[in-house]
């Protein structure tokens, strides 16, 4: 509006910048009408200076509207197969989920991949909307929503019905990435990487995976599956997978799934996706050729925070550190402080989400 006003105030001046007073003496000489005189070249520069400076917001608050709204559905609208063929580098994606609560940690594990150079293959699985438009407006590309999203997500306790809610939808995700033709490495958020991981994938197995027993292995110990505890079961950790797109590594995710759905939540059996996991390799290793990662490289967090004897004579082997074996959200965030791994705080802007 503003533009017209002056364009409109500027054409009265013009039609008539010196207009004859009936007080004029007719044998006056006549006063100059040029367009050039010093008050006409002033306005026109404040012309062009107004035009320069707001033409381009005429109409601005109609286009925002509609660029916010246009943003939110590209990304509500955002296919797994959209997202993965972004993110994916030499056929591999790197896989987390996460709900809004969880944030923090996202970005903590994030800049501990940026050091390693493997973030631009991250692909975070947004658990609620709020996750999906805060990590794509920051970073875009990078997240996407896999319908239907759970119910508004709050710092799920371990072992309540909400983390196995949230959980039990991982081996989903990671099936529909392996049915697209790609790699994929699976990891929970409270981990930290302190070196690059892809160098301990050896050979070409269909799924490698992490014991969870914090007991001190031998440093060449075997890459077999280990043999089952008292529960019948192994005790291997469901947090950190890699998988390659074979039929035994879908037969294994496919498997877990069943065994999900077989062990539902209860009150009085808090499940979570642990054993159905566990349950799903043993009931496949016949079929299947599964690689043990070397406890030195992956340590439980059992291990890796509760035996520092056992840390010093590892040092320089460790690649990725997992924050378990401790429940709860300020104390995981403690911990992480004790140790010098939480690094939100003083190198947030190594994160994508935190320039």
């Amino acid at each position: 509006m503003s533009y017209f006003l002056h364009q409109r105030s500027l054409h009265n001046i013009l039609s008539n910048p010196n207009p004859t007073s009936p007080n004029d003496s007719p044998t006056d000489p006549p006063k100059s009408t040029s367009i050039f005189s010093k008050t006409t070249l002033l306005l026109l520069l404040s012309l062009l200076v107004i035009l320069g400076v707001f033409a381009p917001w005429i109409g601005t608050p109609q286009s925002l509207f509609t660029a916010s709204r246009s943003s939110q559905s590209r990304w509500k609208d955002y296919t797994l197969a959209e997202a993965a063929a972004n993110v994916a580098k030499n056929g591999t994606v790197i896989v987390c989920a996460v709900s809004q609560p969880y944030l923090p940690f996202l970005n903590n594990w994030l800049i501990s991949i940026v050091r390693q150079r493997r973030h631009e293959q991250v692909l975070v699985i947004a658990e609620d909307y709020a996750t999906l438009y805060e990590v794509n407006g920051k970073w875009p590309g990078h997240a996407v929503l896999v319908p239907p999203a759970p119910d508004a997500q709050t710092a799920h306790k371990f072992g309540s019905q909400g983390f196995f809610n949230f959980t039990s939808r991982r081996p989903r995700h990671l099936l529909q990435i392996l049915e697209l033709g790609y790699n994929v490495m699976y990891n929970d958020v409270d981990m930290v990487w302190l070196a690059d991981p892809f160098s301990y994938l050896q050979g070409k197995h269909d799924v490698y995976f992490t014991d969870d027993m914090a007991a001190v292995k031998p440093l060449n110990h075997s890459h077999d599956l280990p043999p089952p505890g008292k529960k019948g079961r192994t005790y291997i950790c469901s947090c950190m997978i890699y998988l390659r797109p074979t039929s035994g590594a879908k037969l294994v995710l496919k498997k877990w799934i069943e065994e999900l759905q077989a062990q539902p939540w209860s009150r009085a059996k808090k499940s979570n996706d642990q054993p159905a996991f566990n349950w799903a390799l043993n009931k496949t290793a016949g079929q299947v050729d599964l690689y043990l990662l070397p406890q030195a490289a992956f340590p439980t967090g059992g291990l890796y925070f509760k035996n520092q004897t056992w840390v010093q004579e590892t040092k320089g082997m460790h690649a990725i550190i997992h924050n378990n074996y401790i429940t709860g959200f300020d104390k995981k965030i403690k911990r992480f402080h004790d140790f010098g791994l939480w690094l939100v705080d003083e190198h947030a802007k190594e994160s994508p989400l935190g320039r």
